[in-house]
């Protein structure tokens, strides 16, 4: 039996028929208009108008107001149109579209069951070139040049201070629940590596929902910190999702048992748009 459900989001209507022919649940996100066989973040309880804020968590609201009765104690992923769980490393020049579907993944491994989340492999801040910490954050390497030379000082705080906003995230830990304030704030200053692209898969749902309970009360408080309106570029628009993609991970390490899978680019937009 089956023991996986994964919903993968897309923005593009079009896509429905692969991402069912590959056995997940479709999602369809943003502005264009998506029929009634899709699952979606806009009936019921909802904060779809904050799509270009939030991004895929627009949905992951959508679940935890509406939707986690109806889901079964199983496995529960998330992907997207652009990038895949698979069990093996593979080079992106040797993904075709034509193979994506025997590539990916489409059940848990019975091995796998003494854990409770899966992460995707880590990206480590400690490894960008030191020319792009210059062009994205000069001010910040002039205050201290020691990071140029120094890899262990290159930590999640410092490339999110570089990419989205100085002092940003050490701002928004301190509107933090007490059980994760110190903690977080710890992690993104001594780790130089994160699991990336707000994916993750959970065992249970009960744990999908004391993820929920802690990440969209702090995401709420702050708005009013950096609110809507004045947030200019993409690294500052997207913010709240920055925010949870650095979240996410800490959480999953702290109250779960977690082990890490690999995740394969492909853009099915190539293919099907």
């Amino acid at each position: 039996m089956k023991n996986l459900k994964m919903f993968c989001i897309t923005l593009e209507p079009n896509h429905y028929k692969f991402i069912k022919n590959l056995g997940y649940t479709p999602v369809g996100l943003g502005e264009k208009k998506f029929n009634k066989d899709w699952m979606s973040d806009k009936i019921g309880i909802n904060i779809s108008k904050k799509n270009k804020y939030y991004g895929e968590y627009t949905y992951h609201y959508w679940i935890w107001k509406n939707y986690l009765n109806f889901l079964d104690d199983e496995w529960i992923g998330f992907c997207q149109y652009r990038k895949f769980w698979t069990t093996n490393d593979y080079e992106t020049k040797d993904i075709k579209f034509d193979t994506l579907n025997s590539l990916v993944l489409k059940e848990i491994p019975k091995h796998f069951e003494n854990y409770e989340s899966i992460l995707g492999n880590p990206i480590f801040t400690n490894n960008f070139k030191g020319m792009k910490f210059i062009k994205k954050g000069f001010k910040i390497i002039l205050k201290k040049p020691s990071l140029i030379i120094n890899k262990k000082k290159r930590n999640i705080n410092f490339q999110f201070d570089l990419m989205h906003g100085e002092n940003n995230l050490s701002n928004a830990i301190s509107l933090l629940d007490e059980k994760n304030k110190n903690d977080f704030r710890d992690y993104v200053n001594r780790e130089v590596s994160f699991n990336p692209h707000n994916m993750f898969i959970c065992k249970s749902k009960q744990k999908l929902k004391e993820y929920y309970e802690d990440l969209f009360p702090w995401l709420e408080k702050c708005e009013k910190l950096f609110g809507f309106e004045n947030l200019k570029g993409f690294g500052k628009i997207r913010i709240y999702t920055f925010l949870a993609e650095r979240f996410m991970p800490y959480w999953f390490k702290k109250y779960t048992k977690s082990l890490t899978l690999p995740i394969i680019f492909y853009d099915i937009r190539k293919d099907l748009d």
